[in-house]
């Protein structure tokens, strides 16, 4: 086998720093969206108008969930270089989510569920594991990450195989909580 073909020796790094730098994103993202919706509130005030943020979220929610699916077929057809890209990008569009949902969040607060009866018990408990997942997808997607660019593939794999139905999940879900609350929203007069 000629030297070029084989993968370039990576060297030797402590995981110790990545795991600290995970912990401080992880941390910093899940404290900025704590005081967003418990503490700040939105700003009435504001004359900026995001009210158009949950669709354009919805869509980036619905892109990650289809580029997460496409990914791992990719993968289970052996196709490492489609899968890397398919996961990359349902990266961005899932940061491209955070970030829209923090400044939607920032600016409007809180959107209330105006749903009554059975749907508003579904609604919470949807929401509610919807919230819960949602705060490991960080902390894993930046793992895998981190083993995948380290070549440690088995521990990528050890890692993805919990974290991929958790992150398709909370995708899928926040596209549902997104058409829940449009559709239980009260009829204008």
């Amino acid at each position: 086998m000629s030297e070029a073909a084989s993968p370039p020796v990576l060297p030797r790094v402590s995981d110790r720093a990545f795991f600290v730098f995970n912990a401080v994103v992880s941390t910093a993202a899940l404290s900025l969206l704590a005081y967003l919706l418990l503490i700040r509130r939105g700003d009435p005030g504001s004359a900026l108008d995001l009210r158009f943020m949950p669709a354009v979220n919805a869509a980036l929610n619905a892109t990650a969930a289809t580029l997460l699916a496409a990914a791992w077929v990719a993968i289970r057809k052996k196709r490492p270089d489609l899968h890397k890209y398919l996961v990359v990008s349902a990266f961005a569009a899932s940061s491209l989510f955070l970030v829209g949902y923090l400044a939607y969040h920032y600016v409007h607060g809180d959107t209330r569920y105006q749903g009554q009866g059975p749907i508003r018990l579904f609604y919470f408990a949807l929401l509610i594991s919807h919230i819960l997942l949602s705060v490991v997808v960080v902390p894993g997607a930046l793992a895998a990450f981190w083993f995948a660019a380290r070549r440690q593939f088995t521990r990528h794999t050890r890692v993805t195989r919990w974290l991929m139905p958790i992150w398709l999940y909370v995708s899928v879900t926040g596209v549902a909580i997104f058409f829940m609350l449009r559709g239980a929203a009260p009829s204008a007069p």
